[in-house]
């Protein structure tokens, strides 16, 4: 398949190509951004908001001290380990600027999954949260980390209230496990250390590596996507051709940034697209505190939020939600699992405004695709290829399949991965040719809008028939006494396998009865859940997406079947 088919139906103020040669690096790119929008506000948190001059000078104090104290040098590994607050975006600039590589990490990680994510990575550095400094304190002897900077919460607040809020946090709330690593220093003394530097920066090229971004491991062991400066320049250009035909404007715009900026859908979609167009990023610390969520949106009038399926669902949950501002929101734009179209459907009733679907991995930077962002994109779609990206469906044979029909997704663009870091053969197996093999599962229409099915490795086989689950998800989840709900396969001697459901409930008079009648109303015989669960919550990855391989996998280890 060619870029012909989507072509017919391509935004008209989009390229189907956009120029990624602009910059030579994300350094390059931030340097511009920092003298170009110096006076306006750059990133907000708890109250504390800083400049892109301030976000300059604050990053190039950290580089200087990762080169001329630390002596690191250009191409060496320094791991970032805390949730959203202003210190993660200085260090992460400041590291780009000094030619280092970022190794983004889940704060919330065990020591064994740390220990395996530094190790792999080679890390010479971490930059972590005092909360969280036990648990290296565990492992570190086992890694190649050379050097400790730690954080606390308040160290970016300043003043008083800064003092204030690292006292409580450690004092009162009791929210940091003493730990001992001899040898670290504290973040703002490397900032007044840093900026009596000189900050000499390396040239830096579309081929360098800007960051070791890990896969989530919901298919195997996490491997290191390896992302170049090229990479993400591309799908920052790719995407920002996007948004701006949704109305963007440079300087103008408010950003909600709810999902962690590890996570590199709130990298590249948050955090670099809000440096590169001037926007104001509101960095939020703790999401899943919904309330306080609520009220830190209340103060701004904003634009853009982006987030994953759970989140806006969780957010249209609350009371509160509904009586927030949504006169100058222009689009919400939703991955890193699918749209239900219950949630895309209430999130239009509630803000009046359109919640896009868009589509994409780690490895491929991540975003391939979204939703036209005028409003006329197909709820249940993940849209159409962003500029300069091709994208074909292929089986199992790797041939590509008739219009309509079922196949795996490939993609090819600047977006993609220069491949796993020190996995030569993981590399090789996820490419056909120059096109990587993204595992999803999906078809394509006359208008070239793609869909997913679902993860090729969990189609449920009943009776010869494969069986979708995010195609049960979306039937069950429209029930209104439905939260949320995780489809799985279990074993049948009959049929192979059945189709199992957990759910979630809004309503606690929903009963298994009732979703069965539901199901076999909405769903062929095969489809519909031979066995449903009731549970309290489901297990979610760090961006809170439903992680079915848990499900499964708990499901196994307590249950047996017939």
């Amino acid at each position: 398949m060619t870029q012909t088919p989507w072509l017919k139906t391509y935004p008209k103020d989009v390229p189907a190509e956009v120029e990624t040669g602009k910059y030579d690096s994300l350094a390059e790119l931030m340097s511009e951004a920092f003298v170009d929008y110096a006076d306006l506000p750059a990133f907000e948190n708890m109250g504390k908001t800083l400049s892109f001059k301030d976000m300059d000078n604050h990053s190039k104090a950290f580089g200087a001290y990762l080169l001329n104290k630390l002596h690191l040098k250009p191409g060496d590994k320094i791991a970032i380990q805390m949730p959203n607050l202003l210190q993660y975006p200085i260090a992460m600039f400041g590291a780009l600027r000094a030619g280092l590589v970022v190794v983004n990490t889940n704060p919330l990680y065990t020591p064994s999954e740390m220990e395996h994510q530094f190790k792999d990575s080679e890390a010479k550095a971490i930059v972590i949260l005092a909360n969280f400094a036990n648990n290296l304190e565990k492992i570190i002897s086992n890694t190649q980390i050379e050097h400790v900077i730690v954080t606390e919460i308040g160290d970016m607040l300043g003043g008083l209230k800064g003092g204030v809020v690292n006292f409580v946090v450690k004092n009162v709330k009791k929210m940091v496990p003493a730990y001992n690593l001899p040898g670290a220093v504290n973040f703002k003394i490397v900032l007044a250390n840093g900026a009596k530097q000189t900050f000499s920066p390396p040239k830096l090229t579309q081929q360098d590596l800007a960051f070791l971004q890990y896969t989530g491991g919901t298919t195997g062991v996490s491997k290191g996507a390896m992302l170049s400066h090229g990479n993400l320049v591309a799908n920052l250009m790719q995407v920002n051709a996007w948004m701006k035909f949704g109305g963007l404007e440079n300087g103008k715009e408010i950003i909600i940034t709810a999902l962690p900026i590890y996570h590199v859908f709130a990298l590249v979609c948050n955090v670099l697209v809000s440096t590169e167009i001037g926007a104001r990023n509101v960095l939020i610390t703790n999401p899943r505190d919904m309330p306080a969520f609520i009220k830190e949106m209340g103060k701004h009038k904003f634009s853009v939020i982006t987030g994953v399926n759970t989140l806006f669902n969780g957010l249209l949950n609350q009371p509160d939600f509904a009586k927030l501002d949504f006169s100058r929101l222009k689009f919400a734009f939703g991955g890193g699992m699918a749209v239900l179209e219950s949630t895309a459907n209430q999130w239009q009733k509630v803000t009046g405004k359109y919640l896009a679907e868009g589509y994409g991995l780690t490895e491929t930077s991540p975003v391939l695709t979204a939703n036209p962002l005028d409003g006329s994109g197909r709820i249940g779609s993940i849209g159409l290829p962003i500029p300069s990206t091709l994208l074909k469906l292929v089986d199992d044979d790797g041939n590509e399949v008739e219009l309509g029909e079922k196949g795996e997704l490939c993609a090819k663009g600047p977006q993609v991965m220069q491949g796993y870091y020190n996995r030569p053969e993981e590399t090789a197996e996820c490419m056909l040719g120059e096109w990587f093999k993204t595992g999803d599962i999906a078809t394509m229409d006359e208008q070239g809008f793609f869909k997913i099915v679902d993860r090729k490795k969990e189609m449920i086989l009943v009776s010869g028939f494969n069986v979708y689950p995010n195609e049960i998800e979306n039937v069950i989840a429209s029930h209104p006494g439905v939260l949320e709900v995780g489809a799985i396969g279990v074993p049948d001697k009959k049929s192979t396998e059945a189709v199992k459901v957990y759910i979630v409930k809004s309503d606690e008079s929903l009963t298994e009865e009732v979703i069965k009648a539901y199901a076999k109303e909405k769903m062929t015989a095969y489809k519909c859940p031979k066995y449903i669960t009731f549970t309290d919550e489901l297990p979610k990855s760090n961006v809170g997406k439903i992680m079915r391989r848990l499900i499964k996998e708990a499901d196994a280890s307590t249950n047996t079947y017939a």
